[in-house]
C-alpha cells in the first residue's frame, strides 16, 4: 500500500495547451476523426456572417498532406495590435484558452454567436502539426506560425487581399485514431449552413474539385432534401419570428412516414437536447389537440392525443437564435439552458393562423395521429 501514497511529484499543473493535448475529449468529445477541428474553424467563420461581414466561406483540402484551409471574408481581426501580454490580439486568440471576442451580449457578436467559449481555435491550434492563420484588415495583413500548439514567428506585411481571415492546420495522427475528416458529415453539415445562412455561399474544394452550397429557400430546401416524396399536406407551416436578438425560422410538414423527424439548431448549431426541443412539443401537443376539439374531430370526453401520435410523419427544422445560451459540452449538441419565452407566444399565434387557413391538411394530420392512436393501442 506504501506504493499508493502521494510523494510531491504526484500533483502536476498543466497549462491548456498541455492540458488538452493530454485529455483532447474534454473539449473535442469523440477523437476518431478530426472532423471537429474543420467544424470549430467554419463556426467562427458562420459567426461572422450572422454578424453581417462577408457572404462567402472557402474551404479547400488537400487529402495527400491531410492539409485544411478556412477563408471567410468578414471583417479579419485587428492587425499587429499587441496586448499588454505582448501577443498579438490574434496570437492570442489561437493559443491563450478562454479568448474572444463572444462573451459580452452588448459586444459586436451580441451574445449569440456559436463559438462563445474562446475554445474552437485553440482547440486546431493545439492538437494540430502545424497551423498558420493570417488576417486580412484594412490593406495589411498578419500571418502567425505555430507548430505542435506553440507559436513560432509573426510576419506584418501590406496587402491588396479583401478583408477577412484564412486559417491551415494539418492534424496531428498523436490525437486522433483517423487525422482525416468525415466528408458525409461535412458535406451534410455544409448544406445545412447554407440553408441555415439565406445568401451565403460556401465553396468545398477537395483535391481541386469544387463542390458550391448555397440556399434560396432556406429550411425548405432542407426539409424537401429530408421528405422526398412523402409529403401528404399542401400548405406547409412557416414561421419567422424576429424580436431585437431572438430570432426563429421553423418550417413543419407531415410525411407518410411513421416516425418523428425534428432538425434542430441553436445559433446554426445542430442540438439532439435541451428545453427548446422539450418545449416545442409541448407546444405542438397542446395546440393541435385544442384545435382538434374546437373543430370536434374530437369530442370533448375523448382522452387527448398524445404527443407520440401527434408527432407520427412529422417533419420539422428550426433555427433559434438567442442569447445567453448555456451548453453542456464544446461540442455543443446538449443545450442546459435557453430562454423560450420570447419564442412561445409566436410559435402559438403562427400555429393558429395555420390552422385556420391550412384546414384540410390539419383533417389529415388528425386522421394520421387517431390511426397512430389506435395501433398504438393494438
Amino acid at each position: 500500500m506504501a506504493n499508493n501514497l502521494y510523494t510531491v511529484d504526484s500533483i502536476q499543473s498543466l497549462d491548456p495547451r498541455e492540458f488538452t493535448r493530454l485529455r483532447p475529449q474534454v473539449y473535442r468529445g469523440d477523437t476518431t476523426y478530426s472532423t471537429q477541428l474543420l467544424i470549430e474553424i467554419v463556426s467562427n467563420a458562420i459567426d461572422e456572417y450572422k454578424a453581417g461581414h462577408g457572404d462567402k466561406i472557402e474551404i479547400i483540402v488537400d487529402t495527400k498532406q491531410n492539409l485544411y484551409q478556412v477563408r471567410d471574408y468578414a471583417q479579419g481581426f485587428l492587425v499587429n495590435s499587441l496586448r499588454p501580454d505582448g501577443k498579438t490580439i490574434l496570437q492570442a486568440s489561437f493559443d491563450t484558452l478562454n479568448t474572444s471576442g463572444k462573451f459580452s451580449d452588448d459586444g459586436v457578436y451580441e451574445g449569440i454567436a456559436l463559438g462563445l467559449n474562446g475554445i474552437g481555435g485553440k482547440l486546431a491550434n493545439f492538437l494540430a502539426h502545424e497551423l498558420i492563420v493570417t488576417t486580412y484588415r484594412d490593406g495589411q495583413s498578419e500571418t502567425d506560425y505555430f507548430k505542435e500548439g506553440i507559436f513560432q514567428n509573426r510576419v506584418v506585411n501590406k496587402t491588396n487581399e479583401f478583408n477577412g481571415t484564412l486559417v491551415k492546420w494539418i492534424p496531428s495522427e498523436e490525437f486522433f485514431t483517423y487525422p482525416a475528416v468525415e466528408f458525409s458529415r461535412v458535406r451534410k453539415l455544409l448544406h445545412v449552413l447554407s440553408c441555415l445562412c439565406v445568401g451565403l455561399t460556401i465553396e468545398l474544394i477537395v483535391d481541386g474539385q469544387k463542390e458550391v452550397y448555397y440556399s434560396e429557400n432556406g429550411l425548405n430546401d432542407l426539409i424537401n432534401d429530408e421528405i422526398g416524396d412523402t409529403e401528404l399536406i399542401n400548405t406547409r407551416f412557416n414561421m419567422t419570428f424576429n424580436k431585437g436578438r431572438n430570432k426563429m425560422d421553423m418550417v413543419m410538414t407531415y410525411t407518410s412516414k411513421y416516425s418523428l423527424n425534428m432538425i434542430s439548431y441553436v445559433n446554426t448549431g445542430e442540438t439532439d437536447s435541451g428545453p427548446h426541443i422539450t418545449q416545442i412539443k409541448t407546444i405542438l401537443t397542446r395546440e393541435f389537440n385544442k384545435f382538434f376539439k374546437e373543430k370536434k374531430w374530437l369530442k370533448e370526453k375523448d382522452e387527448n392525443l398524445s404527443g407520440d401520435d401527434i408527432q407520427e410523419g412529422l417533419c420539422i427544422a428550426f433555427n433559434i437564435t438567442a442569447p445567453g445560451v448555456a451548453y453542456d459540452a464544446q461540442t455543443k449538441s446538449r443545450i442546459t439552458k435557453l430562454d423560450m419565452a420570447p419564442f412561445t407566444a409566436a410559435i402559438v399565434e403562427n400555429l393558429n393562423d395555420w390552422f385556420i387557413i391550412a384546414e384540410k391538411d390539419i383533417k389529415l394530420i388528425f386522421d394520421k395521429a387517431t390511426a397512430a392512436r389506435k395501433a398504438r393501442e393494438a
